[in-house]
C-alpha cells in the first residue's frame, strides 16, 4: 500500500499554512486526539490502529478510507463496487452511469475487495423479483455483509502467501469499521477474532423515522406510499450497536437521537463529516472565483435557490414547495436536483418558479452548486447532509435547519431557520433577495471550515482508535 504525499503515515502539507496548522494542532492536542509528531514533511503518527473499512456505497466520497489511508493505517477497503478508470467496467459505464463514479484515485493503491459482478447480478435478479422499497434495502444490506464475511475468510484460508500477509495485517487485532445496517455479519465475525468494532451511524435511527411518519401523516398526497422499517430492520441495527465498541454519529442531532432511541450515551462519539474540495485531488475546478449577484433580483433575473439532494419529506420538501408558493410573486426560482421521492409533484407550487431536474452526477452537481445564487437545506432530519460543505466548497450561502449537522454559522455565511417551517423558509429567501450586498458578504464567507476536512476527520478517528 502507497500512502499520500509525504510517505506512509505522515502527512503532506498541513491544511490552511502554518497559522491554521499550529491551531490545528492546539485544538486537536487539547481534545487529547493528537498523537503524533510534527516535522518539516507533516506528521507521523507512532500510535497507528490498524483499519479495516467496509462501506457499501460512495457515502461521502470515500471520505473516511480517504482519511485512514493519509495516516498510513488502512489495511483493507471492503466495498460493493469498484471501478478504476481503465477498467472494462468504466468504459461500459461512460455516458453518465452512477457507477462509473466508483473509484476514488487517492485510493488507487489500497488494498481493496470489490464486488462488482456480484452486485451487477444482484440488482439484476432484484429486478427480475420485483423487489423494490424496504424488501430491496434489506436484501442489499444482507448480500453485502455476507460478501464481507465470504471475502475475509478468504483471504484468512486462501493460498498460503496471501492467508499469511493477511494474518500478519490483522495480527494487533484491527479495527473494523462498517456503516450502521451493513456492520452485524461483519461485526460478528470480526468479535470472533478479536477485533476491535466501530459503528458509523448514518442518521438518528428509529426516532427519524418517528418524524418521518409524522410529516407523512401531515402531508399524505405527498408521501408517495412511504413505509416505515420493517421491524426486523430495527432489531438487527440494535445488535449491531451492542457488537459495537463504539457509535460514531456525524452531529449532536444524531446523538440525541440515538439516546432518546435506548443506545448508551457514553457509547457514542460524535465526528462530523469532512469534505475537500475537488481541485485538491487534481480535478479542475474553479471552486474559489468569487461569486457576483445583481444590484437586485427581477423576474429576467431571479434569485436561484438550490436544493440537492434526495426530494422527500424527510428533507423538508413539503414546506419547501409551500414556501414556493408564499413567494410566487417574487423574483425567486427553486431548482431541484435530485432523485423524485414524493408524489404529485408536478401539481404542487407555481410550475414556473419550481424547476425539476432529476438526479445527477457529481460533474453535473458541481454545474448547479456554481450557477445557483443559494444552497438550502430545510430538512426535518439529517445524519449531518454533506451538501451543506459541498456548498460552502462552492463559496454558495447556506440557509438550513438546525436539524443536522452543524455547518454554517448565521449571520456570517448563511441562515440557520428557527423551524422549518414554509413561513420561516419564505422570510429567510425573501431577505435574500431583498438584500444582495447582504448575500454578497455571506457568499464571501463561505467555505469548508478546517473541523471538516479530511485531516480533522484522520485524526478524530486515529484518537478514537487508540481508546477501544
Amino acid at each position: 500500500m502507497r500512502a499520500s504525499e509525504g510517505g506512509p503515515g505522515q502527512f503532506g502539507n498541513p491544511p490552511g499554512g502554518g497559522r491554521h496548522w499550529l491551531e490545528f494542532r492546539i485544538v486537536f492536542e487539547g481534545a487529547g486526539l493528537f498523537h503524533g509528531e510534527v516535522t518539516n514533511a507533516g506528521l507521523r503518527c507512532p500510535e497507528t490502529v490498524k483499519w479495516i473499512c467496509c462501506q457499501l456505497g460512495a457515502r461521502e466520497h470515500y471520505a473516511i478510507p480517504r482519511a485512514l489511508f493519509r495516516l498510513g493505517s488502512l489495511e483493507r477497503l471492503l466495498i460493493d463496487a469498484w471501478v478504476p478508470p481503465s477498467s472494462f467496467l468504466a468504459r461500459m459505464c461512460r455516458g453518465g452511469s452512477k457507477l462509473g463514479e466508483r473509484f476514488h484515485s487517492e485510493l488507487r493503491d489500497v488494498r481493496v475487495n470489490a464486488f462488482n459482478s456480484s452486485l451487477i447480478l444482484f440488482e439484476m435478479l432484484a429486478r427480475a423479483r420485483g423487489l423494490r422499497g424496504w424488501a430491496k434495502i434489506v436484501a442489499r444490506n444482507s448480500w453485502f455483509q455476507r460478501k464481507v464475511v465470504s471475502a475475509l475468510t478468504s483471504l484468512a484460508a486462501g493460498a498460503p502467501a496471501k492467508a499469511a500477509d493477511f494474518r500478519l495485517q490483522t495480527s494487533d487485532s484491527p479495527v473494523l469499521l462498517s456503516y450502521s445496517y451493513t456492520a452485524l455479519d461483519p461485526f460478528r465475525y470480526a468479535k470472533a477474532h478479536g477485533w476491535k468494532t466501530l459503528l458509523v451511524q448514518i442518521d438518528p435511527g428509529p426516532e427519524e423515522e418517528a418524524i418521518v411518519a409524522e410529516e407523512t401523516a401531515r402531508v399524505p398526497d405527498l408521501a408517495a406510499g412511504w413505509q416505515p422499517a420493517p421491524p426486523e430492520y430495527w432489531a438487527s441495527w440494535r445488535e449491531e450497536c451492542k457488537l459495537a465498541d463504539r457509535v460514531v454519529v456525524n452531529s449532536e442531532w444524531s446523538r440525541e437521537g440515538l439516546i432518546r432511541g435506548g443506545i448508551p450515551g457514553e457509547k457514542l462519539s460524535v465526528i462530523p463529516l469532512a469534505y475537500e474540495a475537488p481541485e485538491i485531488t487534481g480535478q479542475e475546478s474553479d471552486l474559489a472565483g468569487e461569486r457576483s449577484y445583481p444590484k437586485r433580483f427581477t423576474a429576467a433575473r431571479p434569485m436561484r435557490v438550490l436544493f440537492l439532494g434526495q426530494i422527500n419529506l424527510r428533507k423538508g420538501i413539503a414546506r419547501l414547495l409551500a414556501a414556493a408558493r408564499i413567494l410566487r410573486d417574487e423574483p425567486v426560482e427553486f431548482w431541484m436536483v435530485g432523485p423524485m421521492q414524493i408524489a404529485n409533484a408536478s401539481a404542487i407550487g407555481d410550475a414556473g418558479r419550481v424547476k425539476w431536474f432529476g438526479p445527477a452526477t457529481r460533474e453535473q452537481a458541481a454545474q448547479y452548486y456554481r450557477n445557483a445564487d443559494v444552497f438550502i437545506l430545510p430538512t426535518l432530519s439529517d445524519g449531518f447532509a454533506i451538501t451543506q460543505l459541498e456548498a460552502q466548497a462552492y463559496g454558495l450561502p447556506v440557509i438550513a435547519s438546525k436539524f443536522c449537522g452543524t455547518a454554517v454559522e448565521s449571520g456570517v455565511d448563511g441562515i440557520i431557520l428557527e423551524e422549518p417551517t414554509a413561513a420561516c423558509i419564505a422570510a429567510a429567501v425573501r431577505d435574500c433577495i431583498a438584500d444582495t450586498d447582504r448575500l454578497q458578504k455571506l457568499a464571501a464567507a463561505s467555505r469548508v471550515r478546517d473541523r471538516f476536512t479530511i485531516e480533522a476527520l484522520a485524526y478524530r478517528l486515529q484518537g478514537l482508535g487508540t481508546t477501544l
